[in-house]
């Protein structure tokens, strides 16, 4: 079940407009704090993210699978948001199953080089056109900060 805090967070975000990319990182953040206090492990810092992506579609977030995602990932991802109904909990046992495996793997998963490291490996995988998209957008959202600025004034000019 995800913390009081967490969907407050959450319904702060969907009342603010916000993708359900960024609504859904509350419940990713969420997981990473219980890996880093030591509720439970994960094996890798991707399965800390599909643990808390899957949370999020449980808890009623449009979150789609990505395009790029496996048959067995869409199906997953499908059977969350069907899940996505009030007050439903998996049974005791099952419950007990999940935190028993996931006890037994390590805390490494949520550290800042493993997170660092998987957001390399991830932006790897993107273009170089699609990265520099998703930067320009950033700045052009980022509101009336210098850094947006500087970077609207450094841009070479479109001729």
């Amino acid at each position: 079940m995800p913390e009081a805090s967490t969907m407050k967070r959450l319904a702060r975000d969907k009342r603010q407009g916000k993708s359900a990319g960024t609504q859904a990182g509350e419940f990713v953040r969420e997981e990473m704090e219980h890996i880093r206090a030591g509720k439970h492990g994960a094996r890798s810092a991707k399965q800390a993210i599909a643990i808390g992506l899957s949370k999020a579609r449980r808890a009623g977030v449009k979150l789609p699978a990505s395009a790029t995602a496996s048959a067995a990932a869409r199906h997953k991802a499908r059977a969350d948001s069907a899940a996505a109904t009030p007050q439903r909990r998996p049974s005791p046992k099952r419950q007990r199953a999940t935190l028993g495996a996931l006890r037994c793997e390590g805390s490494a998963a949520a550290s800042h080089l493993a997170l660092s490291r998987h957001a390399h490996s991830a932006a790897r995988k993107r273009s170089a056109s699609d990265r520099s998209a998703a930067a320009r957008k950033a700045a052009r959202t980022k509101g009336r900060q210098a850094s947006a600025k500087k970077a609207a004034r450094t841009r070479p000019a479109a001729r």
